[in-house]
């Protein structure tokens, strides 16, 4: 009571000075730290230092000695003075929203730091309830309410769709809010109600609601409206051909899906449930038309699609293996039916052929197994036929020459025939060779030694027939007097030539020298040209005289 006496006697005696309030803020249940003077350091001459608010002082501390308490209300057990003679509250809460001063003694001056302190506190979550089922394009709907419980000061909640910020329109947007305050800690709950107009982009957006520090967890709606539009798609891999089955798929556009449609196909509806393909199945050239789908509860949302089922048919006469005889005609008749645009190409032994072939008189060459190839796009038919042409075997020639050796001789018979012929010759050789069988045509060769003249027999055969051809063969020396005999032939032959020519001869001079004797004309011109021509004369008589020699 004395201390207190004589302090106050002393601060009469003392310069009073008051600072500016500051402002301090502090979180809602932590210890605040509520600075004197701003935390400017100790005067030296400090000689008290006392912490007061309105409704009393909360504790003092002299120079060089602890703080000491004062308080004897809530403050009692929660305040405290740091080294550098701020005030700590531990546990803050909004009742500690007040003035505290900061009253310092210091040589003759007492000044006074008034500090407003206000406690904040962050919502302890920020969350949307009340979710709508799903949004209807076009009707408003109260998409949710975001809640920020136990804040301080009152939470400001913002919308927000796909992270952009939503400003209310009083339209398709419409933000309500309200704030709740709880009675026993002061804190506060904010509520907003969102009321939306969803669009179709609507579908899948996320919506979120948050704080100045805090953000929602993402919501979406399924978002309904009605069928704007029907797609009739043909599920096909490729041209549709007779014997596919044939997949119809409607698609329409509205949320939910429409789960059940109707079919037109071929003036027949078939209505389909659960499910939006039908399938055909097998279908012909018959199944080419319009086919069409509609949703259940409006036909006229409907779309159609022509469908092409592409069909290609042929048929060739002959089809399988033909005899013919060699001489005869074969006809051949290729038929086509098809969708579109036809290729047809014809092989003979898988060698390529110009056109089809045409067979008026045949051939042996004409054997062989043909086939005609007829593509339309994917599609493709083939068919053949084998022709066989026959005949009795031709010997079509007969002939000999003699070897290089000079001492034997070669006999060829060549043949024609089908099937392939056989060769017996009357004689029988040193060797005996045969050509390849092409196109019903072979040749055989006979090699012999003939010591007599002879006359040899080739006879050719098939199944058909045969044929026979004779030859006479005369020996190598008999041959060499032929040879002889043709050489003096030759010189008799010239030697006339050479007589016949002088004949000539003398029958032109003769009227020669006639016609001068009784014309009267000189000879000069006459005896001239006879020299000419005795000389020619004579040159023609040394060269036959010549190939006489050879």
């Amino acid at each position: 009571m004395h201390f207190s006496s004589c302090l106050c006697t002393l601060l009469v005696a003392l310069v009073y000075q008051v600072s500016a309030m500051d402002t301090v803020i502090g979180l809602y249940g932590e210890t605040v730290e509520v600075p004197c003077n701003n935390g400017a350091p100790k005067p030296k001459d400090l000689f008290i230092t006392k912490w007061k608010y309105d409704n009393g002082d909360l504790l003092t501390q002299l120079k060089d000695q602890d703080a000491s308490v004062i308080a004897t209300n809530q403050y009692k057990d929660r305040v405290s003075m740091a080294e550098n003679s701020s005030l700590l509250i531990a546990a803050a809460s909004l009742k500690d929203e007040k003035i505290f001063t900061c009253m310092v003694v210091a040589g003759a001056d007492i000044s006074e730091y008034p500090v407003k302190l206000l406690i904040h506190k962050a919502p302890t979550r920020v969350e949307i309830t009340a979710l709508a089922a799903e949004l209807e394009i076009g009707k408003p709907t109260q998409l949710g309410q975001c809640s920020a419980p136990d804040s301080n000061p009152a939470a400001n909640i913002t919308w927000f769709k796909n992270k952009k910020h939503l400003v209310a329109d009083g339209k398709g947007i419409i933000i309500s809010s309200k704030v709740k305050v709880d009675e026993v800690t002061g804190l506060t709950t904010t509520s907003s109600t969102l009321q939306y107009t969803a669009e179709k982009g609507d579908t899948d957006a996320l919506f979120t609601c948050g704080t100045l520090n805090a953000l929602s967890s993402p919501v979406s709606f399924t978002v309904t409206y009605p069928t704007e539009r029907v797609s009739l798609h043909v599920i096909s891999k490729g041209p549709l051909m007779e014997g596919d089955n044939v997949t119809l798929k409607c698609k329409a556009d509205g949320n939910p899906l429409p789960t059940s449609f109707n079919f037109h196909i071929q003036r027949k509806v078939v209505k389909v449930e659960n499910s939006d393909s039908y399938t055909v199945t097998d279908v012909t050239r018959d199944s080419t038309g319009e086919y069409k789908c509609s949703i259940i509860d409006n036909a006229k949302m409907e779309d159609s699609k022509n469908i092409t089922i592409n069909y290609l048919d042929m048929s060739l006469s002959p089809s399988e293996k033909v005899m013919k005889s060699a001489g005869e005609s074969l006809a051949l008749n290729l038929q086509t039916d098809a969708s579109g645009e036809l290729r047809v190409s014809w092989t003979k032994d898988n060698g390529k052929l110009d056109k089809m072939p045409k067979f008026d008189k045949l051939t042996y060459s004409d054997s062989g197994k043909y086939e005609v190839v007829v593509t339309m796009g994917a599609l493709i038919k083939k068919a053949s036929f084998e022709l066989v042409v026959e005949g009795i075997p031709v010997i079509r020639r007969l002939a000999k020459q003699r070897g290089e050796d000079g001492q034997h001789k070669v006999l060829t018979c060549e043949a024609e025939g089908s099937p392939k012929p056989t060769v017996a010759w009357s004689v029988n050789g040193t060797s005996a060779d045969e050509s390849p069988y092409v196109n019903g045509k072979i040749s055989y060769k006979l090699t012999i030694v003939p010591t007599v003249n002879l006359t040899v027999v080739c006879t050719v055969s098939n199944e058909l027939g045969q044929d026979t051809r004779a030859i006479n063969v005369s020996t190598c020396s008999s041959d060499d007097s032929d040879t002889t005999k043709l050489v003096v032939g030759v010189i008799v032959g010239l030697l006339l030539a050479t007589v016949v020519v002088g004949l000539a001869y003398w029958l032109y001079m003769k009227k020669s020298k006639q016609g001068s004797w009784k014309t009267g004309e000189k000879e000069d011109g006459s005896t001239e040209e006879s020299k000419k021509l005795e000389e020619k004369i004579e040159e023609k008589l040394e060269e036959n005289s010549q190939k006489v020699e050879v």
